[in-house]
């Protein structure tokens, strides 16, 4: 059996954020495991629905021996340091020179990362692993569903294995696909020691806003669905991925990507072009409707449902980079007098250090938000009551965060007429429905729910949802990616479904 040494290093950066990935970030956890070395990583991530906890799983049930690194993610946000990046790819590369000997690398990445001094983060870091341990060790990388998937990641890898699911609810059955994609090639390397996987990647000339990306609806549930019929249908296609990509990432190769691994070229070249054209067919169809604040809360007031109304404050998601603290839903809430109605979950230290001084009960004087982004809306003034609290510690249950021991620090509930709004000292995507109920509130028993998320809300949401309402409220992500100011991309690319080309910095 084969040895196996792991890392992984990820991060998804919007380069429009105003809060940077600094090593401390990577260093501590607030909602997955942070900065994990040596054999730990073999206890922390079995169970947890991270790439890595899948690939321990299968690698072990296939009998290979793991020679773990290290592991470090934070939450988005915009560039990763050059601290940052430069002390964890060395942990990397001191690893893999102190493993050695070892037949295979697999790396737990995520494909939308941007250092301050590298636009394609995990090319530079693939390009130093390459570098360090020669053209034939097989490296097999997993990547986030929204990579923006580059040439040198293709060059440097024998395997691309991405997320096909958003919300992620398969990232432990990546790693795991990838651990058997992985033990396929050694197979097959031990038969033909010279084998390389043909490779072929194909960059769609569209950006694709997040929103359009979720694959519970269409249309991007059918091209997955396409994927796995082509993958079963096309003998000698090892592995075929899609990347719709992270459109906030202001670099040449931001974008959608399919790429194809295959036992010739002929095969890889068939497979990535019948996906590229289908996608492409269908660019209209990725274009999803937002509605204003004010028009949204009135309109989930008015449902007569005895489910839950959810809105989506998108572009406030901190899982995108935004800093998860605007103020504009919580104020058209209050605005249209909403009644049972909660919005989470907003991050502010000092609100919540606040409430935590007044006592459960107390009412005091405070302004909420607004502190972080501050191209956003105001702080929201209010009078609270406090009518809730905690340590911010919590386990998950949802599929998306499935198994994360959550530190969010002190946490509060302040309410203010019939809208109650959660606090939190850490940022963390409003994706699981325990980061309500650890502090009191029941997400099922509320008529409107506001969720600081994109899409992966809807993974531990949607059983409990009359509707979703997509909200435009103002954040530091963007999704529309037409507003944004680039400077960076690649020439030609429409800005949206259908849209207008980029034509340069001088010319956009």
């Amino acid at each position: 059996m084969a040895r196996i040494a792991l890392a992984g290093f990820m991060h998804e950066t919007n380069t429009f954020a105003p809060i940077k990935a600094t090593w401390q970030d990577f260093v501590r956890a607030e909602s997955f495991p942070g900065l994990t070395q040596g054999t730990d990583i073999l206890d922390v991530f079995p169970g947890i629905n991270i790439g890595t906890g899948g690939f321990i799983a299968q690698t072990r049930q296939l009998g290979h021996t793991l020679l773990p690194i290290a592991w470090a993610e934070t939450v988005p946000s915009a560039h990763v340091t050059v601290e940052a990046f430069e002390t964890m790819s060395d942990l990397i590369l001191q690893g893999l020179r102190e493993q050695q000997p070892y037949d295979a690398i697999y790396l737990d990445l995520h494909g939308a990362m941007v250092s301050e001094q590298f636009q394609d983060g995990e090319g530079e870091l693939l390009r130093r692993v390459r570098e360090q341990v020669g053209p034939d060790m097989p490296i097999v990388v997993s990547l986030d569903l929204h990579s923006n998937t580059t040439q040198a990641m293709l060059d440097l890898s024998d395997g691309l294995i991405a997320y096909r699911t958003y919300p992620h609810i398969d990232m432990a059955d990546t790693g795991a696909r990838a651990a058997r994609y992985l033990d396929a090639l050694l197979r097959e390397l031990s038969d033909n020691s010279s084998f390389k996987p043909a490779k072929a990647r194909r960059a769609l000339p569209f950006l694709m806003p997040m929103i359009g990306q979720c694959t519970m609806v269409q249309p991007t549930l059918g091209v997955y669905q396409e994927l796995e019929r082509l993958e079963q249908s096309l003998p000698g296609l090892r592995c075929l991925s899609f990347t719709p990509g992270f459109p906030p990432a202001d670099i040449w190769d931001c974008g959608p990507v399919v790429t194809a691994f295959a036992d010739n070229q002929d095969t890889a070249d068939q497979a990535a072009d019948a996906l590229y054209h289908y996608i492409l067919a269908r660019e209209a169809d990725f274009v999803v409707p937002m509605l204003a604040p004010d028009t949204a809360v009135i309109k989930a007031m008015q449902s007569n449902s005895h489910k839950t109304m959810v809105l989506a404050d998108v572009q406030d998601n901190c899982g995108c980079g935004a800093t998860s603290d605007t103020t504009g839903l919580l104020a058209a809430m209050v605005r249209n007098k909403a009644q049972n109605c909660v919005l989470g979950v907003l991050v502010d230290p000092a609100a919540a250090a606040a409430a935590h001084e007044a006592g459960l009960g107390a009412e005091i004087e405070l302004a909420v938000g607004g502190k972080l982004f501050t191209e956003g809306d105001p702080p929201f003034h209010a009078r609270w009551q406090v009518t809730g609290l905690s340590d911010g510690k919590f386990l998950c249950t949802g599929p998306f965060y499935k198994g994360v021991n959550a530190n969010l620090g002190p946490m509060a509930v302040l309410t203010t007429g019939g809208v109650s709004v959660v606090i939190s000292t850490g940022r963390m995507q409003a994706a699981d429905k325990e980061m309500f109920r650890h502090i009191g509130i029941e997400p099922a028993e509320t008529k409107i729910l506001g969720l600081k998320s994109t899409v992966h809300f809807r993974g531990d949401f949607t059983d409990i949802a009359e509707d979703v309402l997509i909200v435009e409220a103002r954040g530091a992500f963007i999704d529309r990616p037409e507003k944004l100011p680039y400077q960076n991309l690649r020439p030609g690319i429409r800005t949206s479904p259908l849209g207008q080309p980029f034509l340069g910095p001088r010319l956009a």
